[in-house]
């Protein structure tokens, strides 16, 4: 730290004088002036990085406690990709006496993995900006400086292991109802186990859609704000994965788990489901207990329009004919009007439209029947907009082609992230089972060396404090003899 502070005195409080001396003269050009700081500022902090890491090495070397077990092999200069920058410095690979390996010491007391060149604070920028737009954006956005390529991006995100959701509140919620709603998006496959495997069938169509999951769990609707008519959910959770990811048991299990740990089921009057009707949910819902499955709005209008979309003026009329079937009547009743409606067509395409809300519907029945009679509690659905939002935005909704990891991986960091998950966090998530390197049983440096090292600069940094405050006084009085100048003070 000594020398990067000797180099702000010497260098960068001269280049500061000069930016602002700039900026007085035609203020103007402010923006060019944060500019020059930024530069200047950056540049001080990769410098400061560069001494710390090189201190922290001459330490390993000259550590009483290496000396027991390890030995100096070579010296090598390394780079290190930050948030903030490259960061070139040399480091001492280190070979252990009884065991023969080798290995950077300095690289095991900052966790760094073996060949790991990109420090945890620009994995984590690599998450963030990739989650939301694209692996090559993410690779830009790893450094200031340094753009990483997308295949490394891929690699990582490829790599990632997410953690459950094991919070268990000392206090669970009480409310009356639980809502959870489930659809699903279909992702592009580039390939399913290596490339060229997607099979055209005899419509010429390939086997490249990948089934998206999405689930969420949530308390009820509420107004964004007292007078806004844009409403939002209360306390959502979300859940993502894809059908290859993981086993559909093990996924809606999750969920149940999650439910249980942060809600006390006794107090809840009901769980309503709202979906589609796809198999994987129905398959899925036998895994919570007491679960009351409605069908969602969406799906359920886009039927109903399918059965009197060419009844024009008498279309409402046919409409609320059929919620009322579906609401009080029988499935016979319900058929007896879809009949007539048929009668009113001729053409092919209009029978198969019939024919398609028909079948929808009547297999859906009951679900159907619920959404109707429980309106009051029932909260209107909004999972095609959270499908758009959660995964199409980043994974369909512009072309594109995905691995199954991929898409796997992908589904589960936008869920993690919509849950507020830090993503520095989760970078260190993934070292939590990592096996020991040969020799790690052995100390390395002792913390009583670290501290003393720390006193010993500290005393230095303090003479060097003392000279840099009489050097910024003098500078002080200089601009403001300055500003009267420029400014006829």
């Amino acid at each position: 730290m000594y020398n990067s502070i000797k180099y702000f005195e010497e260098e960068c409080i001269k280049r500061f004088e000069k930016l602002e001396d700039d900026f007085i003269k035609n203020p103007k050009k402010l923006a060019e002036y944060v500019l020059g700081l930024t530069e200047e500022l950056h540049n001080l902090g990769l410098k400061m990085i560069q001494e710390s890491l090189e201190e922290m090495n001459q330490m390993l070397r000259k550590s009483p406690k290496r000396l027991q077990h390890w030995v100096v092999e070579s010296h090598d200069t390394k780079q290190l990709i930050t948030s903030l920058g490259a960061v070139t410095f040399e480091k001492t690979l280190f070979t252990n006496k009884e065991t023969g390996e080798s290995e950077y010491l300095l690289d095991r007391i900052m966790g760094l993995e073996k060949h790991e060149r990109i420090t945890e604070d620009a994995l984590a920028r690599m998450l963030k900006e990739s989650v939301q737009t694209s692996y090559r954006r993410g690779g830009e956005e790893t450094s200031l400086t340094t753009d990483v390529k997308k295949q490394t991006v891929k690699n990582k995100i490829h790599a990632l292991e997410f953690p459950k959701n094991k919070e268990k509140p000392e206090k669970k919620k009480e409310v009356e109802y639980l809502y959870i709603e489930a659809d699903e998006d279909h992702a592009s496959l580039q390939f399913r186990e290596k490339k060229g495997d997607l099979i055209e069938n005899e419509n010429h169509r390939k086997n490249n859609c990948l089934i998206t999951k999405l689930v969420y769990v949530h308390e009820g609707i509420e107004n964004e704000a007292p007078q806004s008519k844009r409403h939002k959910l209360v306390n959502p959770y979300y859940f993502c994965g894809t059908s290859y990811g993981e086993e559909n048991a093990e996924f809606w299990d999750e969920v149940y788990e999650y439910i249980n740990n942060h809600y006390d089921l006794d107090k809840v009057k009901k769980v309503y489901l709202s979906s589609d009707g796809g198999s994987w949910i129905k398959s899925g819902m036998k895994r919570i207990a007491g679960i009351t499955y409605v069908l969602d709005e969406f799906h359920l209008e886009k039927y109903l329009i399918k059965l009197t979309s060419h009844m024009k003026d008498s279309k409402e009329d046919a409409l609320d004919e059929l919620r009322a079937a579906i609401r009080s009547k029988t499935k016979q009743d319900f058929e007896e009007i879809v009949d007539r409606l048929e009668d009113c067509l001729v053409d092919e395409t209009g029978l198969k439209r019939i024919a398609t809300g028909r079948e929808y519907i009547l297999s859906n029945w009951t679900a159907a029947k619920l959404r109707l009679r429980h309106q009051n509690r029932v909260k209107g659905s909004s999972t095609e907009g959270h499908v758009s939002h959660v995964l199409s935005n980043r994974m369909s909704s512009r072309p594109m082609g995905w691995s199954i990891t991929g898409a796997t991986k992908m589904a589960k960091l936008r869920a993690y992230e919509l849950n507020g998950g830090d993503m520095l966090e989760l970078v260190r998530y993934q070292k939590r089972d990592l096996q020991k390197a040969a020799g790690a049983e052995y100390d390395v440096l002792s913390s009583t060396q670290m501290i003393q090292s720390e006193k010993n600069r500290h005393g230095e940094l303090g003479k060097y404090t003392e000279y840099i405050s009489h050097s910024m006084s003098l500078q002080n009085k200089k601009i403001v003899n300055f500003n009267a100048h420029i400014w006829g003070l």
